[in-house]
């Protein structure tokens, strides 16, 4: 089995290089000294979803560089309309990997990184229905499947190359008929930093933090759900110290935790946006951004030491503020603005508050999320 795994792989590498090389010869390098990182950002579309890549300019601006079909369609849940998904990280990056979900064909893509360009490697199944987020760490990937019932498969991660593992599929036992499904299917799965506990939230669908066990040898049977009544948790993102930083929906909040080595959740802080749809979130350092979808505004806030919050500021966008993300350097952040299909980019001052600095229009992505940034 090894061997004709391995011999597989290669020829599915070779293809791949083949194939993606007209592809990959369209897209956009930046001239020396001018391209300081990369922004990739998944389009969604119902009929063929594909990843646009963007060179990060010195000055935190973006310029389109090729855009990469991923081999599946998109999905739009029931009830949606700036945010398809309805999820937090359906777009992740591992070191020269990037995987994508393919909501409307029950697939994930593994995507080579080169530069600026993506070569794909390969299409799996999910074993689920209607992926939606990613987790990824160490040699381990995990999708999570937001319809009947939700569930989550795992995959071993092989230089980029996917393989399923029978045993790491988990049904989350949801109610698959609560509607609309855009408030009712889960959010978002991400492990811990140390890559010991596998964290899926699931909105309005027991309104609850489900906490599996994870080693790299499985998962516990079942998880620790730790309920938040009313709250709705969304997006969520860890932060230096280890908390855990959430959106809740329900409440229009902010909220950090702690996660016990018991799976169990320890409310810290929450403070209420004062903004309508409170759904995505990403961390910048000291630093956490909420996306309020209702509102086309981010609400910014420094996270204390103690996971305390407090407001830097309330910033507009472009209608429909979705998912996020920031640079490596934390100098930059990135926000889908799903109406129209746009990326909103801004400047990360100092002491957290932020400075538009353009936008872009990204083709066929309206309704569109998943964006990651280096």
């Amino acid at each position: 089995m090894k061997i004709g795994y391995r011999a597989g792989a290669a020829a599915l590498a070779a293809a791949a290089l083949f194939g993606a090389t007209a592809t990959a010869a369209n897209a956009t390098t930046g001239e020396d000294g001018t391209a300081t990182g990369t922004v990739f950002v998944q389009t969604d579309a119902l009929t063929g979803n594909a990843v646009v890549a963007y060179d990060r300019l010195a000055d935190g601006t973006l310029r389109q560089g090729g855009t990469y079909a991923t081999g599946g369609d998109g999905l739009q849940l029931t009830g949606s309309v700036a945010d398809h998904l309805a999820s937090q990280s359906s777009l992740a990056r591992a070191g020269g990997s990037l995987f994508a979900v393919n909501g409307g064909s029950d697939t994930l893509t593994s995507f080579a990184i080169v530069g600026d360009r993506l070569v794909r490697r390969q299409v799996v199944g999910t074993r689920g229905d209607a992926p939606v987020s990613i987790a990824t760490h160490d040699n381990r990937v995990f999708v999570l499947n937001a319809r009947d019932g939700g569930s989550i498969q795992g995959y071993l991660n092989l230089g980029g190359y996917l393989v399923p593992v029978p045993s790491w599929r988990r049904a989350l036992g949801l109610d698959p008929n609560a509607t609309p499904e855009f408030t009712h299917t889960p959010a978002q799965i991400a492990f811990t930093p140390d890559g010991t506990k596998l964290v899926i939230s699931t909105k309005g669908n027991t309104s609850a933090f489900d906490v599996f066990a994870a080693t790299p040898f499985g998962l516990s049977s079942a998880p620790v759900v730790t309920p938040v009544p009313g709250a709705v948790p969304f997006g969520f993102q860890f932060d230096a110290a280890g908390h855990l930083v959430a959106s809740e929906a329900g409440t229009n909040s902010v909220a950090t935790f702690t996660v016990g080595g018991d799976g169990r959740l320890t409310p810290l802080a929450a403070v209420a946006t004062g903004q309508a749809a409170t759904c995505w979130i990403v961390v910048d350092g000291q630093y956490v951004y909420a996306s309020n979808a209702g509102s086309g505004t981010l609400s910014g806030y420094r996270i204390g030491a103690d996971g305390s919050l407090t407001p830097v500021g309330v910033t507009p966008t472009h209608a429909g503020t979705v998912d996020a993300a920031v640079s490596a350097d934390g100098g930059s952040l990135y926000v889908q603005t799903g109406v129209a299909g746009m990326v909103d980019e801004f400047h990360v001052g100092g002491d957290g508050s932020l400075t538009a600095i353009g936008s872009v229009l990204v083709p066929d992505a309206a309704g569109g999320e998943g964006i990651v940034a280096r």
